[in-house]
């Protein structure tokens, strides 16, 4: 069946607004970091009997962003898949389906030798079941030697608040002089040593805060808030979030709108 002129319009834009976002590389982001909220009630309003199958479309559509990324050219992609807070307060069987969903869709699909990205992981791994820790450690492994320059940071366990504890810790256990303690000590303490820190902060489904998401890294970050459920966020509205940015970053009134 031909598709429809609603979708051909939309593939239009699509083309159209990607191709002037990479004619301007400079003020597109290098770090993406996206808060995936909404995986839930999207599904109450898709109509299933079980919100919780919103976890496995949240968890399927993250490709779909890395293949966004990589296709314009950003290369490093953070994602907020479970704050500390929700492992240790949501209900024990929504928690176990999201964790068989990063066990059987995300760690699985990135172990595959077919996937550029290389994973990272930061949070609290001691939270997670066995099963999930030891999935997560053997994608790690797996993916280390990839050289494509495309890096996932899956942030789970996390609480931003106790990541810079951590790092403070963790600089004073290594013999550190709290007299000396400087920003650069604790950037290379938290659980993101060596990466990036994120240029712009996406989050989904109208909420309109960070929920300790990257506390200290996203300080000089752009923070976009879109509407859309995670699973429902499209491409469009990814090329939209880029579109701000630029905006913001600079000259990009020749973007189309």
């Amino acid at each position: 069946m031909a598709p429809s002129p609603r979708a051909l319009l939309y593939r239009w834009y699509v083309r159209r607004l990607s191709a002037a976002l990479s004619s301007a590389p400079g003020r597109l982001p290098r770090h993406v970091a996206v808060v995936m909220d909404g995986n839930r009630r999207w599904a109450r309003q898709a109509g299933y009997a079980d919100p919780s199958i919103g976890h496995r479309f949240g968890a399927e559509h993250v490709d779909d962003l890395l293949g966004w990324c990589a296709g314009i050219g950003i290369g490093h992609v953070t994602v907020y898949v479970a704050s500390a807070d929700n492992l240790r307060k949501r209900d024990a069987d929504e928690v176990g389906h999201l964790m068989r969903m990063i066990e059987e869709v995300v760690s699985v699909r990135l172990s595959d030798p077919a996937h550029r990205w290389r994973l990272h992981v930061a949070g609290r791994l001691d939270l997670l079941p066995d099963s999930t820790r030891d999935a997560l450690k053997l994608a790690i492994s797996e993916t280390a030697g990839r050289s494509a320059g495309l890096e996932l940071t899956v942030a789970i366990g996390y609480d931003g608040r106790q990541e810079i504890v951590d790092a403070v810790r963790a600089y004073l256990e290594d013999g550190g002089d709290p007299e000396r303690l400087t920003p650069d000590d604790i950037a290379r303490n938290l659980y993101t040593p060596g990466l990036p820190d994120p240029d712009l902060v996406i989050r989904t489904s109208g909420e309109q805060r960070l929920s300790g998401f990257l506390l200290w890294q996203s300080t000089q970050a752009e923070l976009y808030f879109c509407d859309a459920y995670w699973p429902g966020f499209r491409q469009v509205d990814f090329l939209r979030a880029l579109r701000t940015y630029a905006r913001r970053s600079g000259d990009a009134e020749h973007l189309p709108r």
